[in-house]
């Protein structure tokens, strides 16, 4: 009679728990925001578990201005003076198919440390039934599950015949620094599983998101005499209606994927700055925002529809048509991405979350925002989707947290899904 991999490797994440949980609670006190030198150290403690797992570790750093030269890259939106791609690998014993868990390290802002009710943003507070925290969702949660899912495999010594890979990545939140390092290191394989937050859901395809700067240039002039200049913040409100009906306009029809959402593509302004006095009409306005992407839409032809509807507005405006309103692209360019619908991944991520849940139900959607997903199914040609544990609702927001039992879910399926897609001998 054979072994029963699946049993044991289960029982082995279920005895460690409480130290996954500590585990978490501990990375998410470490404040990884991107640009900052925490994002190093918290890359750094996961190399060293991925040695303590005894995993084969490939901890290097990225060499980032040829990387941020390539003509592919997505872009960046912070500042770094170093980067670093990790990946460990559980070699199998050969004949079977690779299977890759990517999950980001870095984390954005906290914002307004007011607005977190629960206490301080990097606590890593654990209540019992959630974990808090800026990151603890959006996506250490999903992180340490599947190095918790690769630990117990490897605590079990289950002889996979496929290699299990592991990779942390920096730079997910602006960009896709760490992913497209690690592509471009040569790292691939036959399959990948991104545990973001999805509730426990599939989500096999993202939206794309553009970022976007525009200037609108007026004339200054003393404030008493604003009639004889042009006020720029004036001037941006012809923009700011063009761009709403802009938005309308390309989510009048979006793929089922996205149906769930009331904006499927949403276009945003997210920062806006005018003016250097209170005396005076301004004659500069920035505003800086981002641009959905529909799925299958190529990312030049967003970007024209933005500029065209710019364009339109500029014409029709006197003082705009000899000042026009310019657009710029920076920052993370995220490209929308998409799961191959013959792929059979879906399936044996929903056998091994139904496997460990006694079937507890699942959907299946697109998610408005972009992520790592599209470099790897794009650039790498890896299958991939999102399982994780955590509502990316609460993501980026004051009080972010995430259910302590998504976390062991996804730990459990993950491990029995490295079980089924590898293969034993």
């Amino acid at each position: 009679m054979g072994i029963d991999w699946r049993a044991r490797v289960l029982r082995e994440i279920d005895a460690t728990a409480d130290e996954l949980l500590s585990s978490l609670s501990a990375l998410v006190r470490v404040p990884s925001v991107g640009g900052s030198a925490a994002e190093h150290e918290a890359q750094q403690q996961l190399a060293d578990t991925f040695g303590t797992i005894g995993l084969d570790t490939d901890h290097w750093r990225i060499p980032l201005a040829e990387t941020l030269a390539a003509p592919d890259f997505p872009g960046v939106e912070v500042d770094r003076d170093e980067a670093w791609g990790l990946v460990g690998r559980l070699p199998g014993t050969g004949g079977g198919p690779t299977l890759l868990l990517n999950g980001h390290i870095d984390v954005v802002p906290p914002g307004d440390r007011a607005s977190w009710v629960r206490g301080e943003p990097f606590s890593g507070q654990l209540d019992g039934e959630t974990v808090h925290g800026r990151g603890s969702c959006d996506m250490k949660a999903g992180l340490l599950a599947a190095v918790w899912a690769v630990r117990a495999l490897r605590r079990c010594a289950v002889p996979l015949r496929g290699d299990l890979l592991l990779a942390s990545v920096q730079g997910e939140e602006d960009g896709g620094l760490g992913s497209y390092a690690m592509l471009a290191r040569g790292w691939r394989a036959d399959a990948c599983v991104i545990p973001e937050p999805t509730s426990l859901d599939l989500v096999p395809a993202n939206g794309g998101a553009l970022t976007f700067r525009l200037r609108v240039r007026g004339h200054a002039t003393h404030a008493s005499r604003r009639t004889s200049g042009v006020s720029a913040i004036e001037k941006f409100w012809p923009v700011w209606r063009a761009l709403g009906e802009l938005e309308r306009a390309r989510n009048a029809a979006v793929d089922p994927l996205m149906s769930r959402w009331d904006i499927a593509y949403p276009l945003a302004i997210g920062t806006v700055q005018a003016g250097d006095w209170a005396s005076s009409v301004p004659d500069l306005l920035v505003a800086e925002g981002r641009l959905g992407v529909a799925l299958d839409e190529p990312v030049a032809q967003a970007r024209a529809q933005l500029e065209n509807a710019i364009a339109a507005v500029n014409a029709e405006d006197p003082w705009l048509r000899e000042h026009p309103v310019t657009v710029e692209w920076w920052g993370g360019q995220f490209a929308a991405g998409k799961l191959a619908e013959h792929s059979d991944l879906p399936d044996r991520v929903s056998a091994a979350h139904a496997a460990v849940t006694g079937g507890a139900p699942q959907q299946t959607w697109g998610a408005p925002y972009g992520s790592d997903l599209r470099l790897l199914t794009g650039i790498g040609g890896i299958p991939t989707l999102h399982y994780g544990p955590g509502d990316a609702g609460v993501a980026h927001g004051p009080d972010e947290f995430v259910p302590v039992a998504e976390v062991l879910t996804t730990a459990r399926a993950l491990a029995v899904l490295a079980l089924d897609y590898c293969t034993t001998q």
